[in-house]
């Protein structure tokens, strides 16, 4: 578990990290970071009085989180149970948003001092996740009569518990055997890899080089000077910006048409994509010609520096590997942000949209996808996807290499405004039947898609 990994990687190893940063040519630049001193599980039964102290201390200025974006989640049946728990059995405790919310009654109890809340997962609008769930818990239990009044006063006063944004870009994928072999052949002792149930650990991290960490200059208690370690202070706004270049325009998008055409053309990893250049043209007229004329410009990174370094460096890095498969995962929640939101501002902005091509033919794409046949006419696994069901069954009378059989069956899609934040059929943006018209030449026969990118990509 958990618990057993944390002892493996850090324990065993005086907490030391070893920080290896992959280029694109294999060359590893080695860091040691020392920045752990010390590890104590989120368990209550145990640990409960050592996080006390801690917490209570009223120098503590920062509690950052890393804990993946459903860790903010209070909707499963732990939060359930700790809600009707509460306090008298406090060491029962068990969602980790619960946890923090009594760590941070015991602050306020002990002198109430400032202290800042920082989330550094890779969610937009991350540190307004982080409030609404201690808030939403604090409440409920001060209904039950756990708490007094005047602790959310203490956590709804920026002045006393600050919960700055952040936007995170850095592809760290878990540790790699052919890391681990470099690292022993240099001489470096322990470092293979291990396993604890289905995932891989080691005490080095392996990382891309480019990196971005931007954070809302909002801290309660003072601070680090973190702009020495390269990080971008900045104002809310700005950290919205950088979140919305990335997600809207400059990567995410990008990574979105790879994984949908990818699954198509039977490629197992995002850089051998990247070889391929009709993919790479698809990708940059999705991003220099189509998003960029309605990118937000954050200003502390420029949208077309960053976007070059993605296709050119980020995504060709074999070292670095993402499959096509682990990104097509719930594409249909992704869209709205990931195009809908370019499409949304085409109108909002009243631009000409005659020559959108690469954001329509790969949404044309990602409902090819769906049927489940590849290129070669042949049948493929579908990622996991909430609306898998209910979209399949809006296709399941089109037939692979039947045109006719469209019909009317890809309106229900295309007219989604949940999917798309628009009715593609609408005037304002007219791209329906466009769509259609590219979906009919790809399920013609094998080898369709491809044929479809030549004659319009390329």
């Amino acid at each position: 578990d958990d618990y057993d990994m944390l002892e493996k990687v850090y324990k065993n190893v005086d907490n030391l990290t070893l920080l290896a940063l992959i280029k694109n040519n294999g060359d590893i630049d080695k860091k040691i970071i020392g920045s752990v001193t010390d590890i104590l599980h989120a368990d209550f039964i145990n640990y409960y009085e050592p996080l006390k102290k801690i917490f209570i201390s009223k120098s503590l200025q920062i509690a950052s989180f890393t804990i993946t974006e459903k860790g903010y989640s209070i909707k499963d049946l732990n939060f359930k149970n700790d809600i009707e728990n509460g306090k008298p059995i406090v060491k029962n405790i068990s969602n980790i948003m619960a946890m923090i919310t009594e760590l941070l009654f015991e602050r306020y109890k002990n002198g109430a001092y400032p202290i800042s809340m920082l989330s550094v997962d890779n969610c937009a609008n991350n540190g307004d996740k982080l409030k609404e769930a201690i808030i939403t818990i604090a409440k409920e239990w001060l209904k039950n009569g756990l708490y007094r009044e005047g602790f959310i006063e203490y956590l709804e006063d920026k002045n006393k518990v600050s919960f700055p944004l952040s936007m995170i870009d850095k592809i760290t994928p878990r540790p790699s055997e052919t890391i681990s072999k470099k690292l022993k052949d240099l001489g470096l002792e322990d470092s293979e890899t291990f396993k604890i149930g289905n995932n891989s650990f080691a005490f080095f991290v392996n990382a891309e080089v480019p990196e971005y960490l931007v954070i809302e200059d909002n801290f309660a208690n003072g601070r680090l000077p973190f702009e020495k370690a390269g990080v971008f202070m900045t104002d809310r706004i700005t950290v919205q910006n950088s979140e919305r270049m990335k997600v809207t325009v400059c990567l995410n998008p990008l990574h979105t048409a790879l994984a949908i055409f990818g699954c198509l053309f039977n490629y197992n990893y995002i850089y051998e994509e990247m070889k391929n250049p009709l993919l790479k043209k698809l990708i940059e007229k999705i991003g220099y010609d189509e998003g960029m004329k309605v990118v937000v410009n954050p200003k502390i990174i420029n949208p077309k520096d960053f976007i070059k370094e993605v296709i050119e460096e980020r995504f060709t890095n074999p070292f670095i590997p993402d499959s096509p498969q682990r990104i097509a995962c719930d594409t249909s929640q992704k869209i709205p942000v990931r195009f809908g939101e370019t499409l949304k501002s085409y109108i909002e902005k009243d631009l000409d949209n005659s020559n959108l091509i690469a954001i329509p033919i790969t949404i044309a794409a990602w409902i090819r996808y769906l049927m489940g046949i590849d290129d070669n006419g042949n049948e493929m696994n579908i990622s996991p996807d909430p609306m898998l069901k209910e979209l399949q069954a809006f296709i399941s009378k089109i037939k692979f290499k039947n045109i006719e059989s469209v019909e009317n069956n890809l309106y229900p899609i295309l007219s989604n405004k949940n999917i798309f934040l628009v009715d593609l059929y609408d005037y304002n943006i007219n791209l329906g039947k466009r769509i259609e018209n590219y979906f009919k030449e790809m399920i013609k026969g094998v080898g369709a898609v491809k044929e479809s990118l030549n004659k319009y990509i390329k």
